[in-house]
Protein backbone atom coordinates (compact mmCIF):
# COMPACT_ATOMS: atom_id res chain seq x y z
CA UNK A 1 0.00 0.00 0.00
CA UNK A 2 1.22 3.39 -0.77
CA UNK A 3 2.09 5.43 2.16
CA UNK A 4 0.52 8.84 3.01
CA UNK A 5 4.21 10.53 2.75
CA UNK A 6 4.37 9.33 -0.69
CA UNK A 7 1.03 10.75 -1.50
CA UNK A 8 1.91 14.06 -0.16
CA UNK A 9 5.51 14.26 -1.54
CA UNK A 10 4.01 13.74 -4.81
CA UNK A 11 1.70 16.53 -4.90
CA UNK A 12 4.45 18.80 -3.75
CA UNK A 13 6.65 17.27 -6.62
CA UNK A 14 4.26 18.40 -9.09
CA UNK A 15 4.93 21.42 -10.99
CA UNK A 16 1.79 21.73 -13.43
CA UNK A 17 -1.26 23.38 -11.28
CA UNK A 18 -3.76 21.75 -12.78
CA UNK A 19 -1.97 18.52 -12.27
CA UNK A 20 -1.39 19.48 -9.23
CA UNK A 21 -5.24 20.27 -7.85
CA UNK A 22 -5.73 16.46 -9.30
CA UNK A 23 -2.51 15.28 -7.57
CA UNK A 24 -4.16 16.65 -4.09
CA UNK A 25 -7.87 15.43 -4.97
CA UNK A 26 -6.26 12.05 -6.07
CA UNK A 27 -4.31 11.98 -2.69
CA UNK A 28 -6.82 13.34 -0.59
CA UNK A 29 -9.57 10.79 -2.00
CA UNK A 30 -7.46 7.71 -1.53
CA UNK A 31 -6.77 8.94 2.20
CA UNK A 32 -10.46 9.03 2.73
CA UNK A 33 -11.11 5.70 1.30
CA UNK A 34 -8.10 3.98 2.61
CA UNK A 35 -6.10 3.63 0.15
CA UNK A 36 -2.89 4.90 1.83
CA UNK A 37 -1.01 3.45 4.68
CA UNK A 38 -0.89 5.73 7.77
CA UNK A 39 3.17 5.57 7.35
CA UNK A 40 6.11 8.42 6.98
CA UNK A 41 8.39 6.36 5.13
CA UNK A 42 9.95 9.25 2.72
CA UNK A 43 10.70 13.20 3.33
CA UNK A 44 9.14 16.04 1.94
CA UNK A 45 11.37 18.30 -0.60
CA UNK A 46 12.64 21.48 0.84
CA UNK A 47 10.94 22.91 -2.11
CA UNK A 48 8.10 22.13 -4.22
CA UNK A 49 7.96 22.19 -8.18
CA UNK A 50 7.10 25.19 -9.00
CA UNK A 51 5.74 26.13 -12.73
CA UNK A 52 7.85 28.41 -14.94
CA UNK A 53 5.43 30.96 -14.84
CA UNK A 54 4.35 33.29 -12.53
CA UNK A 55 7.39 34.69 -12.25
CA UNK A 56 8.26 34.89 -8.78
CA UNK A 57 9.69 38.62 -7.10
CA UNK A 58 10.68 40.11 -3.90
CA UNK A 59 7.47 41.66 -2.13
CA UNK A 60 9.19 44.73 -2.37
CA UNK A 61 9.35 44.22 -6.19
CA UNK A 62 5.80 43.26 -6.89
CA UNK A 63 3.81 45.72 -9.34
CA UNK A 64 0.83 48.08 -7.73
CA UNK A 65 -2.28 46.27 -8.17
CA UNK A 66 -3.68 50.05 -9.86
CA UNK A 67 -7.08 51.70 -9.18
CA UNK A 68 -9.07 50.61 -6.74
CA UNK A 69 -12.52 48.97 -9.11
CA UNK A 70 -10.71 48.82 -11.80
CA UNK A 71 -10.73 45.75 -14.14
CA UNK A 72 -7.12 45.63 -14.40
CA UNK A 73 -6.98 45.70 -10.09
CA UNK A 74 -9.31 42.80 -9.80
CA UNK A 75 -7.51 40.99 -12.26
CA UNK A 76 -4.26 41.58 -10.61
CA UNK A 77 -5.70 40.41 -6.99
CA UNK A 78 -7.38 37.47 -8.58
CA UNK A 79 -3.83 36.69 -9.66
CA UNK A 80 -2.66 37.45 -6.14
CA UNK A 81 -5.11 35.18 -4.72
CA UNK A 82 -4.77 32.07 -6.75
CA UNK A 83 -1.06 32.52 -6.24
CA UNK A 84 -2.00 32.11 -2.09
CA UNK A 85 -4.53 28.75 -3.06
CA UNK A 86 -1.71 27.53 -5.16
CA UNK A 87 1.29 27.79 -2.72
CA UNK A 88 -1.59 26.65 -0.07
CA UNK A 89 -1.99 23.35 -1.58
CA UNK A 90 1.73 22.69 -0.51
CA UNK A 91 1.54 23.58 2.53
CA UNK A 92 -1.45 21.42 3.97
CA UNK A 93 0.31 18.40 2.27
CA UNK A 94 3.87 19.26 3.54
CA UNK A 95 1.96 19.64 6.59
CA UNK A 96 0.51 16.62 6.75
CA UNK A 97 3.49 14.66 5.06
CA UNK A 98 6.16 16.46 6.95
CA UNK A 99 4.56 16.07 10.47
CA UNK A 100 1.84 13.62 10.64
CA UNK A 101 4.01 10.85 11.68
CA UNK A 102 4.03 12.65 15.55
CA UNK A 103 0.20 12.49 15.82
CA UNK A 104 -2.63 10.12 14.85
CA UNK A 105 -4.92 9.57 11.73
CA UNK A 106 -6.89 12.22 12.68
CA UNK A 107 -4.24 15.11 12.42
CA UNK A 108 -3.94 14.09 8.02
CA UNK A 109 -7.52 13.91 8.04
CA UNK A 110 -7.38 17.65 9.11
CA UNK A 111 -4.70 18.04 6.65
CA UNK A 112 -5.60 16.60 3.81
CA UNK A 113 -8.81 17.33 3.45
CA UNK A 114 -7.56 21.44 4.22
CA UNK A 115 -5.07 20.23 1.00
CA UNK A 116 -8.20 19.22 -1.41
CA UNK A 117 -9.71 22.57 -0.64
CA UNK A 118 -7.08 24.89 -1.30
CA UNK A 119 -6.63 22.99 -4.73
CA UNK A 120 -10.83 23.51 -5.00
CA UNK A 121 -9.78 27.15 -3.95
CA UNK A 122 -6.99 27.70 -6.58
CA UNK A 123 -9.33 26.10 -9.60
CA UNK A 124 -12.33 28.29 -8.70
CA UNK A 125 -9.64 31.59 -9.17
CA UNK A 126 -7.89 30.05 -11.91
CA UNK A 127 -11.77 29.65 -13.64
CA UNK A 128 -12.26 33.64 -12.86
CA UNK A 129 -9.17 34.66 -14.48
CA UNK A 130 -9.67 32.92 -17.48
CA UNK A 131 -13.24 34.08 -18.02
CA UNK A 132 -11.78 37.72 -17.06
CA UNK A 133 -9.45 37.35 -19.90
CA UNK A 134 -6.51 36.63 -18.38
CA UNK A 135 -4.59 33.69 -16.61
CA UNK A 136 -2.60 32.60 -13.49
CA UNK A 137 1.16 33.11 -14.28
CA UNK A 138 0.38 35.93 -16.68
CA UNK A 139 1.36 38.32 -13.41
CA UNK A 140 4.61 37.83 -11.35
CA UNK A 141 3.88 36.55 -7.51
CA UNK A 142 5.87 36.52 -4.33
CA UNK A 143 7.44 33.56 -1.97
CA UNK A 144 6.66 34.96 1.20
CA UNK A 145 4.05 31.99 2.43
CA UNK A 146 6.34 29.14 1.35
CA UNK A 147 9.42 31.38 2.87
CA UNK A 148 7.12 30.79 6.30
CA UNK A 149 7.04 27.26 5.36
CA UNK A 150 10.69 26.90 5.38
CA UNK A 151 11.14 29.17 8.53
CA UNK A 152 9.10 26.42 10.26
CA UNK A 153 9.79 23.35 8.93
CA UNK A 154 11.80 21.99 12.00
CA UNK A 155 8.64 22.39 14.28
CA UNK A 156 5.13 21.51 13.92
CA UNK A 157 3.74 24.41 16.49
CA UNK A 158 5.88 26.94 14.93
CA UNK A 159 4.30 26.09 11.66
CA UNK A 160 0.43 25.66 12.85
CA UNK A 161 1.19 29.53 14.45
CA UNK A 162 2.45 30.89 11.55
CA UNK A 163 0.57 29.73 8.66
CA UNK A 164 -2.76 28.93 9.46
CA UNK A 165 -3.11 30.78 13.17
CA UNK A 166 -1.05 34.33 11.32
CA UNK A 167 -1.16 34.23 7.72
CA UNK A 168 -4.38 32.37 7.05
CA UNK A 169 -5.97 34.51 9.90
CA UNK A 170 -4.76 37.56 8.33
CA UNK A 171 -7.36 36.57 5.14
CA UNK A 172 -10.42 36.73 7.38
CA UNK A 173 -10.01 39.96 8.39
CA UNK A 174 -9.15 41.17 4.91
CA UNK A 175 -12.06 39.19 2.62
CA UNK A 176 -14.86 40.85 4.04
CA UNK A 177 -13.08 44.51 2.45
CA UNK A 178 -12.35 42.13 -0.64
CA UNK A 179 -15.74 41.19 -1.19
CA UNK A 180 -17.05 44.61 -0.60
CA UNK A 181 -14.72 46.19 -2.96
CA UNK A 182 -15.62 43.36 -5.87
CA UNK A 183 -19.43 43.53 -5.19
CA UNK A 184 -18.86 47.97 -5.95
CA UNK A 185 -17.27 46.96 -9.06
CA UNK A 186 -20.15 44.76 -9.90
CA UNK A 187 -18.21 41.28 -9.92
CA UNK A 188 -20.96 39.92 -8.23
CA UNK A 189 -19.23 36.51 -9.80
CA UNK A 190 -15.77 37.16 -7.97
CA UNK A 191 -17.70 38.41 -5.43
CA UNK A 192 -19.67 35.39 -4.12
CA UNK A 193 -16.72 32.86 -5.07
CA UNK A 194 -14.62 34.87 -2.35
CA UNK A 195 -17.26 34.61 0.25
CA UNK A 196 -17.37 30.77 -0.51
CA UNK A 197 -13.61 30.60 0.23
CA UNK A 198 -13.84 31.93 3.06
CA UNK A 199 -16.14 30.20 4.82
CA UNK A 200 -13.63 27.39 4.14
CA UNK A 201 -10.83 29.32 5.33
CA UNK A 202 -12.71 29.74 8.85
CA UNK A 203 -12.45 25.84 9.19
CA UNK A 204 -8.75 25.75 8.34
CA UNK A 205 -7.83 28.50 10.97
CA UNK A 206 -9.65 26.43 13.36
CA UNK A 207 -7.83 22.90 12.08
CA UNK A 208 -4.62 25.22 12.78
CA UNK A 209 -6.08 26.18 16.11
CA UNK A 210 -7.53 23.26 17.72
CA UNK A 211 -4.14 21.32 16.78
CA UNK A 212 -1.86 23.84 18.20
CA UNK A 213 -3.80 24.31 21.46
CA UNK A 214 -3.72 20.34 21.48
CA UNK A 215 0.27 20.08 21.36
CA UNK A 216 0.36 23.02 23.64
CA UNK A 217 -1.55 21.25 26.06
CA UNK A 218 0.88 17.82 25.23
CA UNK A 219 3.65 19.90 26.17
CA UNK A 220 2.06 21.49 28.88
CA UNK A 221 2.85 24.98 27.45
CA UNK A 222 0.02 27.91 27.99
CA UNK A 223 -1.38 27.55 24.40
CA UNK A 224 -1.86 31.29 24.30
CA UNK A 225 1.26 32.61 25.96
CA UNK A 226 3.42 30.12 23.55
CA UNK A 227 1.99 31.11 20.32
CA UNK A 228 3.02 34.82 20.91
CA UNK A 229 6.55 33.61 21.88
CA UNK A 230 6.79 31.26 18.47
CA UNK A 231 5.32 34.47 16.25
CA UNK A 232 8.00 36.67 17.94
CA UNK A 233 10.13 34.15 17.41
CA UNK A 234 9.29 33.00 13.58
CA UNK A 235 6.94 35.93 11.72
CA UNK A 236 9.02 38.53 10.01
CA UNK A 237 6.16 40.99 10.03
CA UNK A 238 3.76 42.75 12.30
CA UNK A 239 0.25 41.44 13.32
CA UNK A 240 -2.05 45.69 12.32
CA UNK A 241 -5.70 45.73 13.54
CA UNK A 242 -8.67 45.97 12.35
CA UNK A 243 -8.51 42.07 12.87
CA UNK A 244 -12.43 39.88 11.85
CA UNK A 245 -12.32 39.19 15.88
CA UNK A 246 -16.04 36.84 14.69
CA UNK A 247 -14.54 34.70 12.53
CA UNK A 248 -11.90 34.37 14.22
CA UNK A 249 -13.53 33.67 17.17
CA UNK A 250 -15.61 31.16 14.95
CA UNK A 251 -12.43 29.23 14.26
CA UNK A 252 -11.00 29.26 18.34
CA UNK A 253 -8.56 31.95 17.54
CA UNK A 254 -9.21 34.32 20.54
CA UNK A 255 -8.01 37.79 21.22
CA UNK A 256 -6.10 36.55 24.03
CA UNK A 257 -3.44 34.75 21.49
CA UNK A 258 -3.39 38.21 19.32
CA UNK A 259 -4.20 41.00 20.78
CA UNK A 260 -0.63 41.40 22.96
CA UNK A 261 1.06 41.00 19.46
CA UNK A 262 -0.87 43.66 17.76
CA UNK A 263 -0.01 46.48 20.49
CA UNK A 264 3.98 46.06 19.23
CA UNK A 265 4.73 47.47 16.23
CA UNK A 266 7.60 45.41 15.42
CA UNK A 267 6.92 41.51 16.09
CA UNK A 268 10.53 40.29 14.96
CA UNK A 269 13.38 41.66 14.10
CA UNK A 270 15.70 38.68 13.54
Amino acid sequence: MTSLAHACRNVLLTADPHAKVMAARAATRDWRLGRLDHRFDVAMPDRPARPPRPDLLPPNRMPKRGKVGSERSRIAMLHALAHIEFVAIDLAYDCAGRFGAGFGPAFADDWMQVGAEEAMHFALLSRRLRALGSAYGDLPAHDGLWEAAEETAHDVMARLAIVPMVLEARALDITPATVERFSKAGDLNSARMLGRIMKDEIRHVAAGTRWFVSAANRAGFDAPEYYQILVNRHFRGSLKPPFNDSARSQAGLTREFYAALASSRLICTL
